[in-house]
C-alpha cells in the first residue's frame, strides 16, 4: 500500500538525502597520493580516517549499530563498526583507481554476465536501479568485458556537479552522460538514452521529493521504498535490472546482475501486480547482498526508521 510520507518520515528524508559531503581539495591529494604512490600506500589512511569517524561520528556510528543489528543477526561490537566504516572508506578509496580505469588492479567477478552480453549485444536499452550499497564504479569495469556497453546516470543536478568535479581531479575522459532528476524533460530524455541501447543507472532506494513509497519487509524489519523509479520503468515499459557492486575485501569485487521485470511483456491490467513484483523483488536482492556482504550497506542514518510512523 502506498501512502505519502508523514511530516516526521519528510523530515528524515531530507536529512538522508543531503548532498554528500566533497571535498575535492582532499579528492585531488589522495588521487595524487594513490595514483603515484600506489594502492597499499593509499590504504594506508583508510584506518585514520576511519577512526576518526568511529570517533566524531555519532550519527554514523548510531546508525552502523542498529544496521549491523539486523545484518549480522546480533549485537554489533567496535570492531564490527569500525570495520563497517571501514568498507565504506576502501570503496571510497578504490574509486580513484577505477575511474582511471586501473581495473588491472582488482580481481572482479560478475554475476549474471552471460545475460548482459545478450541485452548489450542485442542493442536493447534497460534500467538499471541500484542502491547506496557497494561501489556502483566497480560495475564500470563491465565495460572491459562487453564491448559496445554505454551508460548513462540519472542523478539530482548537485551531486552532478560533484560527480564531475570527481571525474575532473581523477580522469576527465572518463565522463558518462548524466539525466538530471527533477526536470520536467528528465524522462524524456531517460527514454532517448534507452533508445540508443544504453543503460540508465539510478539509485531507486533514495528520493529527494515527497515520492509516494511502498512499505517492504527487509532484514526482519519495514522499511519504505520509494516509487518514482519503478513508475517510470512501468510507464516506459523496459526491462529492469537489480545491480549490486558488492566489495568482499582486499582487492576483490563482485558485480551482481539480476533482472527484476521487463515491462514491455506486461499488459496494462497486469501491470500494477507487475509493479509490485519489482519492489519485492528489489527489497528481496538488497536483503540477499546485505546478507552476504554486511558491511557494504552505505545508508548510513536509520533507514527503518521511515516505516515506524504514521502506518497503513
Amino acid at each position: 500500500m502506498t501512502r505519502r510520507a508523514a511530516p516526521a518520515e519528510r523530515a528524515r528524508a531530507r536529512w538522508m538525502d543531503r548532498p554528500e559531503r566533497s571535498n575535492i581539495a582532499i579528492l585531488r591529494l589522495m588521487s595524487w597520493i594513490s595514483l603515484r604512490l600506489g594502492r597499499p600506500a593509499g590504504r594506508l589512511l583508510l584506518w585514520p580516517i576511519t577512526g576518526y569517524f568511529v570517533l566524531f561520528a555519532p550519527l554514523a556510528r548510531r546508525a552502523s549499530r542498529s544496521y549491523l543489528a539486523r545484518a549480522l543477526g546480533r549485537p554489533p561490537s567496535l570492531a564490527d563498526i569500525a570495520r563497517h566504516l571501514h568498507c565504506f572508506a576502501a570503496t571510497i578509496h578504490d574509486r580513484v583507481y577505477l575511474l582511471a580505469e586501473r581495473f588491472d588492479l582488482f580481481d572482479i567477478e560478475i554475476e549474471g554476465e552471460a545475460s548482459m552480453r545478450r541485452l548489450v549485444d542485442g542493442g536493447e536499452g534497460a534500467l538499471l536501479f541500484g542502491a547506496h550499497l557497494g561501489s556502483f564504479e566497480a560495475v564500470r569495469a563491465v565495460g572491459r568485458r562487453l564491448p559496445g556497453l554505454a551508460i548513462a546516470l540519472t542523478m539530482f543536478e548537485d551531486n552532478a556537479r560533484k560527480i564531475q568535479q570527481t571525474l575532473d581531479a581523477v580522469n576527465p575522459s572518463a565522463r558518462p552522460q548524466i539525466i538530471s532528476l527533477g526536470r520536467l524533460d528528465t524522462m524524456l530524455q531517460v527514454r532517448d538514452a534507452l533508445d540508443q541501447g544504453k543503460l540508465v543507472g539510478l539509485l531507486a532506494d533514495r528520493s529527494l521529493d515527497d515520492d509516494d513509497s511502498r512499505e517492504i519487509r527487509l532484514l526482519d524489519g519495514s522499511a519504505r521504498i520509494p516509487l518514482g523509479a519503478f513508475r517510470m520503468a512501468a510507464m516506459l515499459r523496459r526491462r529492469v535490472i537489480f545491480m549490486a557492486g558488492l566489495y568482499l575485501g582486499g582487492n576483490r569485487y563482485r558485480i551482481r546482475f539480476v533482472e527484476l521485470v521487463d515491462f514491455a511483456t506486461v499488459g496494462r491490467a497486469e501491470r500494477p501486480a507487475a509493479l509490485d513484483a519489482a519492489i519485492h523483488g528489489y527489497a528481496a536482492e538488497l536483503e540477499r547482498c546485505c546478507r552476504q556482504a554486511p558491511y557494504n550497506w552505505f545508508n548510513f542514518f536509520d533507514f527503518w526508521a521511515a516505516a515506524g510512523e504514521g502506518r497503513d
